[in-house]
Parts: C-alpha cells; sequence; structure tokens
C-alpha cells in the first residue's frame, strides 16, 4: 500500500460514495480525493463505521468508479482568510468564480475551525444604526444578533441589502459578507453586478453555492460565509453584516444528503440533526470583544 493512499472506492450513487478506508486516522469533515485525468475529484467524509466512510462527493459522480484510490487533502475545506476576501467571489469549496486573478500567496482557514467559548461571547450588543429611518424606528438591528427579511420577488430586498451595505460602511468602516444558498445564478450574477455599479463590490465579500450545485455545495456555502465574517470580526475588529439567503435552502441540502444515507426523518421530512446543524451556525454568529 503506498505510503499517501487512506481509502478505496467500493460503491458510487449520486450523492453518497461508499470508502473502504486503509487508516485509523480519519474522522468526520476530512476531505478524501483522488485524480481523474486533469480533475481532482473530492469527497467529504460524513459517517464513519468500522472501517466503512460514507462520503459526499464535491460534485457530479459521473465517471467515478470502484476501487479509485483516495487520499487525504491537507488541512480539509478551506477558504481565503485575509484582506484579499474583498471584491471577491467564492463558491462553497474556496474557489474564486468571479473571473478575476487568482489570490497570490493564499492564507487559508478551515471553515470547521472557529469555535466561540461563553466567555468570548458579548450578549449586550448595542443597536447598530442603519440610516434607515424605517428599520431603526421599527426594527432596530443589534449587535450580535438576527433578523429575518421576508419578502417576495420584485419588493426591493436587495434594494435594501445594498442601502445597508452603503450605509454601515459609511458610518463604522466596516465591511459585509452575502452567502448565496441555493440562489438561483441569474441572481448571483445580478447582485454581482449591481453592487459592482454602485461601487460596493469591493466593501463586501461573497460566496454562492447555487442552486444548479450538487446538495454538498449547497450545505457548506454557510460555513465558508461564516469564515468570511469571522475573519473581518476577528481579525479587523468590525462590525459585520453577515446576508444569508437563505438559511431553509441550507437545511434542504442537509435533508437531501440525510435522504441519500437512509437516515429516517422527523416530520415533515426533515433530517434528524436539524437542530443541531442550526445551532452550529447560530452559535458562530455572535458579538465579542472585539467585534461582532
Amino acid at each position: 500500500m503506498k505510503k499517501n493512499i487512506v481509502g478505496k472506492i467500493i460503491s458510487v450513487s449520486d450523492l453518497n460514495v461508499k470508502v473502504l478506508l486503509l487508516s485509523d486516522e480519519l474522522k468526520i469533515n476530512d476531505i478524501l480525493f483522488c485524480k481523474d485525468g486533469d480533475k481532482e475529484r473530492k469527497f467529504e467524509i460524513v459517517e464513519i463505521e468500522d472501517n466503512i466512510a460514507l462520503t459526499i462527493p464535491f460534485d457530479s459522480v459521473n465517471g467515478l468508479k470502484k476501487g479509485l484510490d483516495l487520499q487525504l487533502l491537507d488541512g480539509g475545506l478551506q477558504i481565503e482568510y485575509s484582506d484579499k476576501i474583498l471584491g471577491r467571489m467564492f463558491n462553497s469549496y474556496g474557489d474564486t468564480i468571479d473571473g478575476g486573478t487568482a489570490i497570490k500567496s493564499p492564507k487559508k482557514r478551515n471553515v470547521y475551525d472557529k469555535k466561540l467559548y461563553m466567555r468570548d461571547i458579548d450578549i449586550n450588543g448595542d443597536i447598530l444604526w442603519t440610516g434607515i429611518k424605517v428599520i431603526d424606528f421599527f426594527a432596530p438591528l443589534q449587535k450580535g444578533y438576527k433578523m429575518g427579511l421576508l419578502g417576495g420577488a420584485g419588493v426591493g430586498k436587495t434594494v435594501l441589502i445594498k442601502e445597508l451595505i452603503n450605509n454601515i460602511y459609511k458610518k463604522f468602516n466596516s465591511n459585509a459578507v452575502f452567502v448565496g444558498v441555493g440562489e438561483r445564478s441569474r441572481e448571483g450574477q445580478e447582485l454581482f453586478q449591481e453592487m459592482r455599479e454602485s461601487d460596493l463590490l469591493n466593501k463586501m465579500s461573497m460566496v454562492f453555492g447555487q442552486m444548479g450545485d450538487g446538495s454538498c455545495s449547497r450545505s457548506k456555502a454557510v460555513y465558508s460565509g461564516l469564515t468570511l465574517a469571522e475573519y473581518l470580526r476577528d481579525e479587523k475588529n468590525q462590525d459585520v453584516l453577515l446576508f444569508i439567503d437563505n438559511i431553509y435552502r441550507f437545511v434542504q441540502a442537509k435533508a437531501e444528503i440525510s435522504t441519500e444515507l437512509k437516515r429516517i426523518p422527523i416530520e415533515n421530512g426533515y433530517p434528524t440533526t436539524m437542530v443541531s446543524d442550526i445551532n452550529e451556525i447560530e452559535e458562530r454568529i455572535n458579538s465579542t470583544g472585539i467585534g461582532s
């Protein structure tokens, strides 16, 4: 056995690649990969039982076959963790998708690494005055807390987002992160263009797991976006505006994965891990003593 081979594919389905593990040092969320011609195929471990791992492929399983050797990807799933995130659009796996130049000398962080301890959380968040009177009066934003923005198509949600990004940047010199979970590619492209035309693009960073992507991509967009926001909060000491559009599609993606793994759902077809999945995200969206 080659030293860097850690597993072999033993079965393949649309959302589930079963792997025979040749190492006992692998754990949940580790990324395995193999070479398929010039392309690198990646898989994330989601379940381990004895020496069998269930993995979720990053993209299509077309062309995969039994017996392929898998290696461990150093560092796991990572995304850029520096000032170079501003003005850029990433996919769920940390690759830039805006057609710009590649990031030189990347400084990356694992998207699952960040954990906040209770002693670090500041629950006494001040009001974040937006300069938009109807919000500041009827539904003021509190630092470190969450708010839902609900509305049908064409009612002005994007306009409101643009105003929030613009006002908060001008008032506090704070940047924003927009996470598109299951967004239509057309909507993502329009938002990108509108932000560029409004001279707001270099004040924010974007992550998209698009509607046409697999459930793995759509479920990972939130974690990648959180990592970008945590850089601005923890390294730049900013009050960050984090937009997640939308969290329900994250739950849907997790439900698709759970169904493929043949886990029994709870009522309404939701995965049994739904509450813990949402809690994991919610616990990372908090204020600290240096930023919110």
